[in-house]
């Protein structure tokens, strides 16, 4: 049980809070490097959990999906107790980090939890409403990019226009996954004339769209494919792309930027 239990906190999906602290570092003048990868830690230990929980509450809807039939969960019997006592703790070890590290953080980290709450369980379970693009990826990586931002030196550090383009970039892909090739395109079209607004101003330079958004962007690519492909095999790639390659690339960029500069 517990080698599913670690399974299920998904921790190759840290690329998505990676992808995000190496965007706000880009805009940090000075920062502490220690207190920045703790925090780092503490986000990517807090999605684990979540992610936990996601499998469990999902586990009948995941058991008649192709893609995700191979889940932890579903392929070992697990005990629901053991889980959520699991999931438990591991929140409120990150949340307890959190507030050790930075209030402000624990309180965003806590939106996280919220958020996910709402999106994930019943009553509410905006999962299963028309509301789940702008509960879901989009919510979350706003989230996350202003977790970075307090550890950089305030939530505004980030100009909010790239707050913008997260919220749009993260829906954009919630849109593919669910295969809403009309709305995909709108929020693709709105998120390319923000992206060059928001370069012509001055909020975002050339060197951070070719650090932080083309490589996304390329990962991107075999997920829209899939909508009109082989679904499994260009999905695979995406993440493949996304939460293997990018994330050790980002890595590496994280830490260039923490010691080097």
């Amino acid at each position: 049980m517990l080698r599913a239990l670690l399974r299920s906190t998904r921790m190759s999906w840290g690329a998505k809070n990676i992808h995000m602290y190496l965007l706000a570092l880009t805009y940090a003048s000075a920062t502490d490097p220690l207190r920045f990868l703790t925090g780092l830690i503490l986000v990517t230990l807090l999605w684990g959990a979540l992610y936990s929980l996601n499998d469990l509450t999902d586990i009948d809807d995941d058991r008649k999906d192709r893609m995700k039939r191979k889940r932890p969960f579903i392929e070992n019997h697990v005990d629901p107790r053991g889980v959520l006592f699991f999931v438990g703790l591991l929140l409120v070890a990150s949340l307890a980090g959190a507030y050790l590290l930075d209030r402000l953080f624990c309180l965003i980290l806590f939106l996280m939890v919220l958020n996910q709450f709402l999106y994930t369980l019943p009553p509410v379970r905006l999962k299963d409403t028309v509301l789940a693009p702008l509960a879901s990826t989009a919510t979350n990586t706003v989230l996350r990019l202003a977790s970075a931002a307090v550890l950089v030196g305030g939530i505004l550090v980030v100009p909010a226009p790239v707050y913008v383009l997260m919220y749009l970039a993260g829906m954009g892909t919630y849109l593919m996954y669910k295969e809403m090739r009309g709305l995909t395109t709108v929020v693709s079209v709105t998120f390319c004339i923000l992206l060059a607004i928001s370069y012509l101003s001055g909020y975002i330079s050339m060197l951070q769209i070719i650090l932080v958004i083309v490589p996304p962007f390329i990962a991107a690519v075999p997920l829209y494919l899939s909508n009109f492909m082989e679904r499994e095999r260009m999905v695979e790639v995406a993440d493949v792309i996304y939460h293997r390659v990018l994330v050790a690339i980002y890595i590496v960029c994280i830490l260039v930027l923490l010691f080097m500069r």
